[in-house]
């Protein structure tokens, strides 16, 4: 997944997994004022604005910037260096690899080592100072600027960046060990695995992640193959690619799913339920279609053909059988007239009786003749 850095968007970045009492982030973490989080946080830069408790460890692996008014309830623990506001609090011990900048009235119960310099003074307020410094770029237009800046900040490589880097948590989230709430749209990237049920403006979600809790959103985008061990809950539409799995039910408005998917659950959409396949599945290929086509085609008219030939050889056939029983019928009639034939053949007699005395009559008749020449 591609995304542009929004303050005002809950991004879960790649790979981000929370453990049993930290979230682990790949990059870099920015927390929102007024937020609070019920877990530890391991990154590699991370900022936290005022008014923000973290109920556990704070490890970074470059720098950490701790606004004015936070508390931490646990240990502070930066490789960089440490930027502290006023009125911070830190329960635990301060571990810090480089510089410490350090303001008035910061308490820290168990100490703190610094390998660097020690400076004492009220610093600017990060979150301010950023803000500030990101807005005059954005009013200026320059937004190839402010994703170099972003990315010169929390990015340790640019060029390697093939992906959501930095979690960002807007102000006034909530991340508790059973729910994360927020006001604004989540973007959660590929293989997380995260734990509690999710409240949010709406939610898309990329491949291969994994939640234990249940969604409930406006709308909600889920990628492919991921697992969802809850309900799905949605006022507007819900989009559920191929190869996911989702424990529980599904209601929404309107549901897209795609037919390799599974619901364990029921399905509730009043607008209807729409199962979706991939295009190289509906795509033919070349050549297929039209050899299909053309036996669609050509099939038809071989029927037909072969339906308007069967009637003329069932009626031939039915005529010669018609013959064969008539003649035999006319033999079986005509055999009374066969044993006539003698008749007939006494009668043929007699009419050959009958030249035979006019060959007598003839041979008389020639004698006559012969002997009336003789006389003569």
């Amino acid at each position: 997944m591609t995304f542009m850095l929004d303050p005002q968007t809950f991004v879960i970045p790649d790979n981000t997994r929370m453990e049993e009492r930290t979230i682990v982030v790949d990059g870099g973490a920015i927390i929102g004022g007024h937020s609070s989080i019920e877990y530890g946080i391991i990154a590699n830069e991370i900022v936290i604005g005022e008014h923000v408790t973290v109920c556990g460890e704070v490890c970074a692996r470059s720098d950490v910037y701790i606004d004015r008014w936070s508390d931490i309830q646990g240990g502070v623990d930066a490789d960089g260096d440490t930027h502290l506001g006023e009125f911070v609090k830190i329960h635990g011990k301060l571990t810090v690899g480089g510089d410490l900048d350090i303001a008035e009235n910061v308490s820290i119960n168990d100490g703190f080592e610094a390998k660097g310099w020690i400076m004492i003074k009220n610093p600017f307020p990060v979150i301010i100072f950023l803000y500030l410094y990101l807005s005059e770029l954005l009013h200026h237009g320059t937004d190839e600027e402010v994703e170099k800046a972003v990315q010169e900040l929390f990015v340790d490589d640019p060029e390697q960046d093939d992906g959501i880097r930095t979690m960002v948590i807007p102000s006034g989230a909530m991340i508790s060990l059973s729910a994360i709430e927020t006001d604004y749209p989540v973007h959660i990237g590929d293989g997380c695995r995260l734990q509690g049920n999710i409240r949010a403006k709406s939610l898309s979600m990329g491949g291969d992640t994994t939640l234990f809790g249940s969604i409930r959103a406006k709308d909600v985008t889920i990628q492919e193959n991921n697992i969802i061990h809850g309900n799905i809950d949605a006022k507007g539409e819900v989009c559920i690619e191929e190869g996911c799995h989702i424990l529980g039910d599904v209601r929404a408005r309107a549901i897209r799913i795609h037919r390799d998917a599974m619901v364990d659950g029921t399905m509730d959409a009043r607008g209807g339920i729409t199962i979706t396949e991939t295009a190289e599945a509906d795509a033919p290929a070349e050549g297929e279609g039209l050899k299909e086509l053309r036996e669609l085609e050509e099939t038809p008219d071989e029927s037909e053909d072969v339906s308007a030939e069967r009637p003329d050889e069932e009626s031939d056939d039915g005529s010669d059988e018609g013959l064969s029983d008539e003649s035999g019928e006319d033999e079986f009639k005509r055999a009374p007239e066969n044993t006539e034939e003698p008749d007939t053949e006494e009668e043929s007699g007699e009419e050959n009786d009958a030249p035979d005395e006019i060959d007598e009559t003839g041979e008389a008749d020639g004698r006559d003749k012969t002997d009336e020449n003789m006389e003569k």
